[in-house]
């Protein structure tokens, strides 16, 4: 009551008004108190779930900090081929990863979780956690037993062939581990980084970009583990035919296939017999079908001649075109192709060391004047440059290429070399687009098409904003030994929110003075094809990304008229170029609306250079704002 109503209700006695006055002072002082003694056991309690949730967050930084630090180490002993080692790495990981799990699974980290604004960092943190305690526990684990069972000396070639089964049996636990570490991978995408705080924003996108690239490195693993055992004959034998491209005498994949060989593989063995050339096959009239657009770019010489199917940069239709043709001369079915160059058998000769020629009709032709040992160090000259001056008949000079070849595939075969420096030769030529692969199967080719190994212009293993510098001879011989190329992409200012981009092609012939009278004539064609001897006449073709268009054409900064077509919806561009011995030119062709927002990359024609030194450093133009 208060003190107006006290003294209506009592107005004859004050000690009661003040009695019930005191009262009531206690009581809001009780109240006061009350109040104040929650309020501080909120603030502890609230302080108390702060530290909490400090520790636990502590833990999760400290665990998953340590699982990192494992990765090295892991990679390590697996290349060192310690597989006991690996396996106690990998425990160790994942008992690092399962604690993090566990403290980012605690009842309160789940109800902070769940709370307005910051709670989007405690989840996204525990979905981190999460996933990396997925990829320990389901993606390496599994993958470091597969590992450890399996036999490495008997998975690598030998005179008995190779024990496929261990690969089949493997097959099951890489693609699982490779489905979950992509559902882990999946979910961290699907988190909105946007509102996190950096702390949380910052360890998110590196676990992305990491599992990204655990992801395509698992996919590829289980596609090969997949694919290897039945493309090696482990069902039935399979035939492939080998293109041994000649760099010497450019073709947009490579080279010429002048030497031509069947590769045969059953139950991991292989062997290589039927040996012949692109010459033996001859003319083909009519030609081999090939779809309308690309004997528009490419002519009908593609289903002609055996030498011109790779006319194309795009290995599935040259190789599905080169079996038409020897199903037609031979009459057999194969089973699918293989490209390799001179290059590329090099880097596999650096992992099996020197090879012996041992046919005696090829060393009596050569009467020593080649060597009878190659290797890594001598093969590139020896078969692009040397064999032409010392075997005069075309027919004989790819017999000696196939003989190279043979021996070369027999080191493979025989077991010879170190397994980490093979597959690091084999890694190197397929990287380098030197070696290329295709099924005739349907199925297996839908995966092959997936990875740049197929040498596919379009599809799924095409970056979208890929561009092409592919180059074709026109000198009809063997002058492209002597070129030196560089290729550049040159990324302009957008026009219209559209990218601009340029490919810069650099070209020089690097043949002596006197190339026309020093250098054989099946090397320099004598002038047979309406180019002056020691001249080098190249057709440069320039691929940019889908939907774009190819505007202009600069040779040596002055505009040129150039052919422009379009191959499965890629725009192309065509010039040709004469080069005398020490001239240089340089090409630009500028290619414009482009839609593709991601880093531009070029694909090139390997040539006797190293790619890293054909394909330079892009550069790109300094965009101010205007207005």
């Amino acid at each position: 009551m208060t003190e107006n109503e006290l003294s209506k209700t009592y107005p004859d006695k004050p000690e009661l008004r003040r009695a019930n006055g005191k009262s009531q002072q206690s009581n809001r002082r009780r109240r006061l108190l009350t109040a104040g003694i929650c309020l501080g056991a909120c603030l502890v309690v609230a302080g108390a779930c702060a530290l909490w949730l400090g520790v636990k967050a502590s833990t999760i930084k400290t665990e998953l900090e340590a699982s990192t630090q494992l990765v090295p180490k892991l990679k390590e002993d697996i290349l060192q081929d310690l597989p006991a080692d690996a396996a106690a790495v990998a425990d160790e990981l994942r008992h690092h990863t399962a604690t993090a799990r566990d403290a980012a699974s605690d009842p309160l980290w789940s109800l902070a979780a769940a709370t307005p604004w910051l709670g989007a960092n405690f989840s996204a943190t525990a979905e981190i956690a999460r996933s990396a305690d997925d990829v320990a526990t389901l993606g390496v684990t599994p993958l470091v037993k597969v590992y450890a069972s399996l036999k490495w000396d008997k998975l690598m070639p030998s005179a008995g062939g190779t024990d496929l089964e261990p690969i089949r049996k493997a097959a099951p636990a890489v693609s699982s581990a490779a489905q979950a570490v992509r559902a882990s991978a999946q979910r961290l995408n699907g988190i909105d980084a946007s509102g996190l705080l950096p702390q949380i924003a910052g360890p998110l996108t590196e676990a992305r970009q990491q599992l990204s690239s655990v992801v395509n490195e698992l996919d590829t693993a289980s596609d090969a583990a997949g694919l290897t055992p039945a493309m090696l004959g482990s069902d039935k034998p399979r035939h492939y035919l080998l293109l041994v491209q000649n760099n010497a005498e450019a073709r947009a994949t490579g080279g010429i296939p002048g030497a031509l060989v069947v590769l045969t593989a059953d139950k991991g063995k292989i062997s290589l017999s039927a040996e012949t050339s692109a010459t033996e096959l001859g003319r083909f009239n009519p030609p081999v079908s090939v779809d309308d657009e690309q004997q528009r770019i490419y002519t009908d010489r593609m289903g002609t001649f055996m030498q011109d199917v790779n006319f194309t940069p795009d290995f599935p239709t040259a190789a599905a075109t080169a079996l038409k043709m020897w199903a037609q001369k031979k009459g057999e079915q194969l089973d699918g192709a293989i490209s390799i160059d001179p290059v590329a058998l090099g880097y596999i000769l650096d992992a099996t060391g020197p090879v012996s020629l041992q046919d005696p009709q090829m060393l009596a032709l050569t009467e020593g004047r080649l060597p009878s040992q190659l290797s890594g160090k001598n093969v590139v000259k020896t078969l692009l440059s040397d064999v032409y001056a010392q075997i005069k008949d075309p027919k004989a000079q790819d017999a000696y290429f196939a003989m190279v070849a043979k021996g070369v595939f027999g080191a493979l075969s025989s077991g010879k070399g170190e397994a980490k420096s093979l597959l690091a030769g084999v890694g190197k030529g397929v990287e380098e687009h030197r070696v290329l692969l295709w099924s005739a199967d349907t199925d297996e080719q839908s995966v092959l098409g997936k990875y740049s190994l197929s040498g596919s212009i379009s599809g799924p293993s095409v970056p979208a904003a890929q561009f092409g510098a592919y180059f074709n001879d026109g000198t009809g011989a063997k002058m492209d030994y002597y070129v030196k190329r560089t290729v550049q992409l040159v990324t302009q200012c957008p026009v219209d929110g559209y990218g601009t981009v340029k490919v810069r092609i650099t070209s020089t012939n690097t043949a002596p003075a006197d190339a026309a009278t020093s250098l054989p004539k099946y090397v320099t064609a004598g002038g047979t094809y309406g180019v002056p001897a020691g001249s080098v006449q190249t057709n440069i073709i320039a691929y940019g990304p889908a939907q774009a268009y190819v505007e202009t054409a600069m040779q040596d900064g002055k505009m040129v008229p150039f052919g422009a077509q379009r191959h499965d919806d890629r725009p192309v561009g065509i010039l040709s170029e004469q080069l005398a011995p020490g001239q240089s030119s340089t090409i630009e062709f500028t290619f414009i609306k482009i839609v593709q927002h991601s880093q531009p990359e070029v694909v090139v024609t390997p040539t006797i250079q190293s790619v890293d030194k054909v394909v330079l450093p892009p550069q790109s133009a300094s965009c101010g704002a205007t207005g």
